[in-house]
């Protein structure tokens, strides 16, 4: 059984779509939105190689895999 997430998907989104679309720094953001800036720099960083624009990381279809 997965463990359940401590933020809700919309703010997870929300998050990443300000720092990915707007500029917007991770720290500023994550204070803002009241995240630990480390788990919303690992949330961009996800969605970035969801979108192929991080070839050396995993995409989450790829860890469900595992």
């Amino acid at each position: 059984m997965p463990v359940p997430r401590k933020y809700p998907d919309e703010l997870r989104e929300r998050a990443v779509r300000e720092v990915r679309t707007l500029g917007r720094p991770v720290a500023r953001v994550a204070r803002d939105l009241g995240i630990h800036k480390e788990a919303l720099r690992n949330w961009v960083r996800q969605a970035e190689a969801d979108q192929s624009g991080r070839p050396d990381l995993l995409t989450s279809a790829e860890r469900t895999e595992r």
